[in-house]
């Protein structure tokens, strides 16, 4: 056994900066333009190795059965794709809100890929990792890939971006938002123009997803304009969540510290690259 037995690993949540659907293919999946922002928001993943090749998450996670669990899921995947005679023992410490379009499932699953791969000492490059992780879900290779991201295909073609420190008002809507709901509905937009790299710096960001969701869950629209009222707000994936983003953590926490008692959020911190990046060769 790898003289590692134990990992604690960090599954950090993102924000889409924007989100535009430029078209669709002919399988179905919509073809967007996006760009993902890892913030210090995260879960935290515990790791025991074991010799009898049992690979099980040994907490309940509230909505989440074992078998459909995405950490579960990428675990056995990897497990039977190097034919690793090693298993594992999951503990998962959730802190990201699920259905909210902070990604926590995806990187939660990334996350597991990273670790597994560390501690079962498989030494799968990068790129594997990140095929292996699309088979999971469109926004896992993101968070194997390490770095914050101009992203196209359905988010898996991906571009390394420089983004400004900058601190976020996330605000977290009580609703659970059914991504397969938001664009499968007549009324999304599907036809956004297509931007090159260079047009993002002057281009209009928004989220074509965002009507809809507003549209169907009036509490998203409501957390929208609250925010708003500060700086330009906007939501992050299929939602439900909103955020702003801001020049210092000052400003954040003195625009948290007016949220009304009925809503909730947090002041969080964007990062520059992801916590593991170092954890795998490229």
């Amino acid at each position: 056994m790898n003289d590692m037995s134990k990992l604690t690993a960090t599954a950090p949540a993102k924000l889409n900066l924007f989100l535009h659907v430029i078209g669709r293919r002919a399988d179905g999946y919509h073809l967007l333009q996006t760009l993902f922002r890892f913030i210090d928001l995260a879960d935290t993943l515990h790791f025991t190795a074991r010799k009898d090749g049992v690979v099980r998450r040994v907490n309940e996670v509230e909505g989440v059965p074992e078998a459909s669990d995405l950490v579960v899921r990428a675990a056995r995947l990897l497990h039977r794709e190097t034919g690793c005679t090693l298993g594992v023992d999951i503990e998962v410490e959730k802190c990201i809100p699920m259905g909210g379009g902070l990604g926590g499932g995806s990187s939660d699953a990334a996350t597991t890929l990273l670790s597994l791969n560390r501690l079962w000492g498989l030494g799968l490059s990068r790129d594997r990792l990140m095929e292996l992780g699309l088979t999971l879900g469109a926004d896992v290779p993101v968070f194997i890939f390490g770095q914050n991201a101009f992203a196209e295909g359905v988010g898996e073609r991906l571009q390394p971006w420089n983004l400004p420190e900058s601190w976020y008002v996330v605000l977290f809507p009580p609703v659970n938002v059914p991504t397969s709901v938001i664009f499968s509905h007549p009324e999304l937009t599907r036809d956004s123009i297509s931007l090159t790299m260079r047009a993002l710096e002057t281009a209009a960001w928004h989220n074509d997803l965002q009507p809809v969701a507003c549209k169907m869950f009036p509490e998203v629209a409501q957390h929208l304009e609250w925010l708003e009222r500060f700086a330009p707000a906007m939501m992050t994936g299929s939602g439900a969540c909103v955020f702003a983003g801001f020049a210092s953590e000052a400003k954040a926490q003195a625009v948290l510290q007016q949220l009304p008692s009925a809503m909730r959020g947090v002041v969080t911190q964007g990062l520059s690259r992801h916590p593991l990046h170092d954890w795998v060769n490229d």
